[in-house]
């Protein structure tokens, strides 16, 4: 069978089977309303259950810039079009006030709302199926004793055909697994928990791992390596990690507790309120298993095993710095070497200054996150007290300024060859404004 023949079956056995499991479930029945009185859940529940929330970050995605807690509004790029997140405090006409433990735990294991409607992934019920029967009634608990707020979002309005929500049936039926996260015998009691509380809890594969044409996550070697949250890309967390120098177990604590690694620099774009609202407020024992878990999924990345030293790098890059023989040697000289001067005698303005010669954006394989970082800056730091504020250059650099510092960056910092198209990605980036403005603290 030809290389097309076989495509075109598997397209005609996908769509038989999107048409199957639409007419088997896209009509979910609508589960009526409940009276729910926040005084019934016990007090170690409700406690329990804000633990559970803080580690599944929920208030991340259901809280627009300046908006209230969790009351919905934060917009979500995706390659389908840009997703509305909803109201999800005890609010009974606007949020989920009325919703009963059934409706809430079919969301969350299934992607079906209370009225029977079908959920998109954005929202990453893909993980959270896999949460404990008594983290689930925790995190009710906790949701149903928030106070209520008033605020109905803009819909979510999606091009044809994803506007369809009745396709995620077939796409459930295709893709969603609600095995529960087993656990491995040969392995700790800390790496079986950061297990947990990366794939069930925290949906750190939503970001960091690739998805297929429809929006699935890829599988098997592919689960986190590397994937796109909003614009941004979120490295890989295996052993195809582009970190110049290796991440170890302490390195991953500092980050996700404290927003800062000396070696890695700071939390930014999409893990700033990661680290602000989840992994610096769960319990410390939790937030070192998850940084144990990940490290062995690290275990041998780093381009770092066989390269030059941090402190051979940071030389390399003293040396370039030193030189403004081309444009964007000057640009830097001039608008970044103030904070991110290698060497000593660097003056110590604004917080941590990461060292962008070990920085993993500037390794890999495409420039957007370090452009975002050029246009942007960063706003607002992960909650550490040593986190700085990086003011953004959208509107001080042209496209060929902008281009010329960040290869420069790329080519004297790290010895990989030069990006290609950098000024087109500089266009595109700049083209999304204000929507790349509006949150994540970036």
């Amino acid at each position: 069978m030809s290389r097309a023949a076989k495509w075109s079956l598997t397209i005609v056995i996908l769509l038989a089977v999107v048409v199957a499991g639409i007419a088997l479930f896209a009509h979910e029945p609508e589960i009526p309303t409940a009276s729910i009185d926040p005084k019934q859940f016990p007090e170690e529940q409700v406690r329990r259950g804000q633990e559970v929330a803080s580690a599944s970050m929920c208030v991340v995605c259901h809280t627009a810039p300046g908006g209230a807690v969790n009351a919905g509004g934060f917009h979500m790029e995706t390659p389908f079009g840009v997703i509305v997140s909803t109201n999800i405090t005890p609010d009974t006409e606007s949020g989920i006030g009325a919703w009963s433990f059934e409706a809430f735990e079919r969301a969350m294991r299934r992607g079906v709302a209370r009225d029977g409607t079908h959920l998109y992934p954005a929202f990453p019920y893909t993980s959270f199926t896999k949460m404990s029967d008594e983290d689930m009634r925790s995190l009710y608990a906790y949701m149903m004793s928030q106070p209520p707020v008033r605020n109905e979002p803009q819909a979510t309005r999606l091009p044809f055909p994803f506007n369809q929500r009745a396709l995620m049936a077939g796409w459930n039926l295709l893709f969603l697994d609600r095995d529960p996260v087993a656990k491995v015998a040969s392995e700790s009691e800390a790496w079986n928990r950061g297990q947990y509380l990366a794939v069930a809890l925290g949906h750190c594969s939503a970001c960091h791992t690739p998805r297929n044409a429809l929006g699935a996550e890829k599988t098997g070697k592919d689960y986190l390596g590397g994937g796109e949250a909003e614009g941004w890309i979120a490295p890989a967390l295996n052993g195809s990690s582009k970190a110049p120098i290796p991440w170890t177990e302490q390195a991953l604590f500092d980050y996700l507790r404290a927003g800062y690694s000396d070696q890695h620099g700071a939390a930014g774009a999409s893990m700033t309120p990661v680290v602000r609202v989840g992994t610096s407020q769960i319990a410390e024992s939790d937030t070192r298993a998850l940084a144990t878990y990940i490290a062995s999924q690290m275990a041998g990345a780093g381009q770092g095993k066989t390269g030059p030293t941090p402190p051979q790098r940071e030389a390399a890059a003293q040396a370039a710095v030193a030189t403004t023989d081309t444009l964007g040697a000057r640009i830097y000289a001039n608008a970044c070497a103030a904070c991110h001067h290698p060497g000593p005698g660097g003056p110590d303005l604004f917080g941590a200054q990461p060292p962008l010669w070990l920085a993993t954006s500037l390794n890999l394989d495409q420039p957007d996150n370090v452009i975002r970082y050029v246009l942007n800056g960063t706003q607002h730091d992960a909650g550490n007290p040593r986190g700085g504020h990086m003011p953004g250059y959208a509107y001080a650099l042209n496209d060929a300024q902008v281009t010329a510092v960040v290869q420069f960056m790329r080519e004297s910092f790290t010895g990989q060859p030069a990006w290609t198209d950098v000024q087109d990605a500089v266009r595109r980036i700049r083209g999304e404004y204000p929507l790349a403005l509006q949150g994540r603290g970036e």
